[in-house]
């Protein structure tokens, strides 16, 4: 993996940089699409590339271990031929499921023992098999294993989660140096900063990950449920650590505001579920804030969806249409709103871009986030 920064905000931490993958160039900021098991839900590959100009999707290991299984997978030639995808792919390390899975899963040293829920059957992940995992998936970037602790957590436990993170990330970092790609393309290994919301925790995590000299580095353990205040402060005490010259990448967050304040921070890549859950629910994020597609107020709305929008579906489609469908729980409803807030999304992360290169980042992160926020 290739990295490089073109542009520099004078105002803020913000930057313009590019990824060189084996799959393409990623430029960021970027905000990636979550494809969980294989696929963006609701939107077909095709639309992601034509529409929404997607560079990068991620998937997730613990759901593609267990269906449709690492077996089919490396029969495939891995996820990017089994999903005809030819753009680079991210994949998380399943560290946030296990998190997720409180009553089905044991930690200890070893790794995580869990119970699929899909089927109830027991497995063991542990730093060597996810690498070994994610080897199979044939991911761009794969990521460290990693324990990704609640909020509220006290200090305690937030340290010794932090200490055996660093302990399993040492385990990743040698047993990814010492296999290889499966299927042609190098794979890069991002580690994660754990540490809750403690200052001290947060500073000596990125210390450690920034001594393991990867080519890129990651932030977890955030966006889940702490206030935004918070995130902020972790995250600009994390940036302020973790190396320049490589990637840095806020994972699971979050809103358009979220974003562009972790651009400010510098912050290069993002992921979140909240453009494609949301839509499904009827949530529309537009550039002069938020849609509740189901309100009554949309019944005989019969203009466009977004007349400034950055989809086709925009100009499309009527509210009153998507509300309908939306209400209906017609399955071209989910599709129209999916595709418009990835769009959005990713016309965001490009608009943060342009104004990075043009010197005139602060000022219009400052307007957007006032109008982003808001309820239409």
């Amino acid at each position: 993996m290739e990295f490089s920064i073109e542009h520099k905000d004078s105002k803020t931490k913000a930057r313009a940089t590019r990824i060189t993958t084996g799959h393409g160039v990623i430029e960021t900021p970027i905000f990636m699409p979550v494809g969980t098991a294989g696929t963006v839900k609701a939107v077909h590959q095709r639309e992601l590339l034509e529409d929404t100009k997607a560079q990068i999707i991620l998937g997730n290991t613990y759901h593609l271990f267990l269906r449709p299984g690492i077996d089919t997978l490396k029969r495939a030639g891995g996820l990017h031929e089994f999903i005809n995808w030819e753009k680079p792919i991210l994949t998380d390390s399943g560290g946030y499921q296990v998190y997720s899975l409180s009553e089905t899963r044991k930690i200890k040293e070893d790794g995580v023992a869990f119970s699929s829920h899909i089927d109830g059957s027991r497995h063991l992940f542990t730093p060597e098999y996810v690498m070994d995992i994610q080897r199979f998936i044939g991911a761009d970037i794969i990521m460290a294993f990693d324990e990704c602790t609640p909020y509220p957590c006290d200090e305690k436990y937030a340290r010794k989660s932090m200490e055996m993170t660093h302990r399993w990330l040492t385990r990743c970092c040698m047993h990814f140096d010492q296999t290889v790609p499966l299927y042609g393309d190098e794979q890069t290994l991002f580690p994660i900063v754990q540490g809750s919301v403690y200052k001290d925790l947060r500073m000596r995590s990125a210390e450690f990950i920034a001594s393991m000299e990867r080519e890129g580095n990651a932030i977890g353990g955030l966006s889940v449920g702490e206030p935004a205040e918070l995130m902020y402060e972790m995250t600009e005490v994390v940036c302020g650590i973790l190396p320049e010259d490589k990637p840095r990448y806020l994972m699971g967050v979050g809103t358009p505001v979220n974003i562009l304040e972790s651009i400010a921070l510098g912050v290069d890549m993002f992921d979140c579920v909240m453009p494609t859950r949301n839509a499904r629910n009827g949530m529309l994020f537009t550039k002069n804030g938020i849609i509740n597609i189901r309100n009554e107020k949309w019944k005989d709305d019969f203009s466009p969806l977004d007349p400034e929008g950055t989809s086709y579906v925009d100009t499309f489609y009527s509210k009153a249409y998507l509300r309908h469908l939306i209400i209906s729980r017609e399955i071209l409803g989910a599709q129209i709103a999916t595709l418009h807030n990835i769009a959005f999304y990713l016309w965001l992360v490009t608009e943060a871009r342009n104004n990075i290169f043009e010197g005139t980042f602060s000022e219009w992160k400052d307007r957007m986030v006032k109008q982003l926020g808001q309820r239409i």
